[in-house]
């Protein structure tokens, strides 16, 4: 799983000039903390809190949930990306067979969200919840925006 800087560089240039802000009327609606994405974002990771949250219109659908993401070595790539494919019973190749349940990728090298160990930290995914990786699978596709903030 590669690394690319570019993403990283424009995420945080967005992040600085404030314009990565949006979320207030969605944790209004919902209760929890706003997401730290844009409104074009389907879903919103924000590797700083360890959350993630699922957004329609800019409006906070479901979430804040709770997340584990890659380790040193291994970051969850930072940047806007866009739902790849999914696969309700993934296992990795890469990764001795590990089981993935309801991966959704996001990245073409591999990231992806699904259900995983809230306690450590994974090899660049996405871990959620049982619950979470089910509410993602079910609501994110093909084409959809994901983006990693910082």
């Amino acid at each position: 799983m590669g690394i690319r800087t570019t993403p990283v560089l424009a995420v945080a240039a967005l992040v600085a000039g404030g314009a990565l802000t949006g979320g207030a009327v969605a944790a209004e609606a919902t209760g929890g903390s706003p997401a730290p994405c844009q409104p074009s974002a389907k879903a919103c990771v924000s590797l700083s809190t360890k959350q993630a949250w699922l957004q329609d219109n800019g409006r906070t659908s479901y979430g804040p949930v709770p997340i584990t993401s890659g380790k040193a070595g291994s970051e969850t790539p930072v940047g806007v990306h866009r739902v790849q494919w999914k696969d309700a019973d993934h296992t990795s190749t890469e990764f001795n067979n590990a089981p993935m349940p309801n991966s959704v990728f996001f990245t073409k090298n591999g990231h992806a969200f699904h259900e995983g160990s809230l306690e450590q930290e994974s090899n660049g995914c996405v871990h959620l919840s049982t619950t979470a990786a089910k509410r993602f699978f079910d609501t994110l596709n093909p084409g959809d925006e994901v983006q990693v903030v910082p």
